[in-house]
């Protein structure tokens, strides 16, 4: 049986709904994971999902920032929202699915402007909570587990992940320190990159364009910080991915777009 699965930071689900309609009807995931929905559970678009045919529903967020959520056409029969560094921030949802797949859905913290955690919290925040969840994953999941971690990982790990790796060696994202983090979290289990898995590494690819850019298109100085990694039992269960860049070109855009990853299970 196939299993689609996109992951998208949507930056803000309400403001965004339609465009989720539109990933929906172009896209045709079984599984969504959205970071960054940025609403309070009372206030989750709860009915509006499930008439996009997602009647499993797992939400985690909050007021103007954060939040994650899974949507699914195949029944979750378990949620966990495990947090970090004893912040209630709401970056992690776990849904276990009735035939024992686990999704992850994380939103690492972008980490602020200054690649310094002595003089930067943010940054410190975001290496602390990459040390905290590999030391989860390390302790909590074994290689023939079957599960799939996706979402928002705000770095950019690969010199082709970048546009330009050399400049951006001292930008948060792509510095060292960060990579280190995010390769060891990778390493935990070890996680597969299921993108790059079809992708090679000699390719540019990017899934982030800054606001910023007047012309992203043109200038394309884009980053890769949205990823989709399995553990290696379901490695031989990969059959496609694809990145939809066309979707930063849409109406009222997310910076992000959605990446995808088909599955044989």
């Amino acid at each position: 049986m196939g299993l689609r699965l996109v992951t998208w930071n949507v930056n803000s689900l309400r403001l965004r709904i339609d465009l989720v309609g539109r990933i929906v009807a172009e896209m045709a995931p079984d599984i969504l994971c959205l970071q960054e929905i940025k609403v309070d559970d009372p206030l989750f678009p709860l009915e509006a999902c499930r008439e996009l045919g997602f009647e499993h529903v797992a939400y985690h967020g909050m007021k103007s920032y954060n939040g994650v959520a899974v949507l699914s056409r195949r029944p979750i029969r378990a949620v966990r929202t495990p947090s970090w560094c004893g912040k209630d921030d709401r970056r992690h949802l776990i849904a276990e699915l009735d035939d024992g797949l686990q999704v992850h859905c994380l939103y690492v913290p972008a980490g602020g402007d200054i690649p310094d955690p002595d003089i930067n919290p943010k940054f410190a925040h975001k290496l602390d909570f990459l040390r905290q969840v590999t030391e989860w994953m390390q302790a909590e999941i074994r290689p023939e587990d079957k599960v799939i971690l996706a979402g928002d990982f705000n770095v950019a790990p690969l010199v082709n992940d970048v546009w330009s790796h050399k400049q951006l060696l001292s930008v948060v994202s792509h510095t060292p320190i960060e990579v280190e983090a995010l390769t060891a979290l990778q390493n935990s289990v070890p996680f597969v990159d299921a993108v790059r898995h079809f992708v090679p590494e000699s390719e540019k690819l990017f899934t982030w364009w800054s606001y910023r850019s007047p012309d992203w298109t043109r200038n394309d100085r884009g980053r890769r910080l949205d990823h989709i990694w399995v553990t290696p039992a379901l490695k031989d269960s990969l059959r496609a991915t694809l990145v939809a860049r066309e979707a930063r070109a849409w109406p009222q855009p997310s910076d992000h777009v959605p990446v995808m990853v088909d599955f044989d299970l």
